[in-house]
């Protein structure tokens, strides 16, 4: 979250979907204003993760056409969207029986 904050993405959300399906714990969601936001978020995200967890992505799907960037991490599935693609796809209406994790102000 952090990282993707580094990069000005907007309208954060972290999903617990723990117990809810079994093939992640956690979705992080965010937006970006543009393709070459989208792909710095995706890339500070991969770039923080390494660093910090020294984790690397099992998948990393739609950077290219940076509509939708999903980020495989096993039970972390990052989600960063363009506003249209975000809107349509409303993955909040989706999982909306996650619960939503605050995170604290830095």
């Amino acid at each position: 979250m952090r990282a993707a904050e580094a990069k000005q993405a907007t309208d954060i959300k972290v999903l617990d979907l723990t117990g809810i399906t079994s093939f992640a714990d956690y979705f992080v969601i965010c937006s970006g204003s543009n393709s070459k936001q989208i792909q710095a978020i995706s890339d500070e995200i991969g770039i923080q993760l390494k660093r910090q967890a020294r984790e690397l992505p099992n998948c990393l799907e739609g950077y290219n056409q940076s509509e939708w960037i999903l980020a495989d991490y096993g039970d972390l599935l990052v989600h960063i969207f363009s506003e249209k693609a975000r809107a349509y796809y409303d993955l909040e209406r989706l999982w909306r029986t996650g619960k939503h994790v605050e995170i604290p102000p830095e």
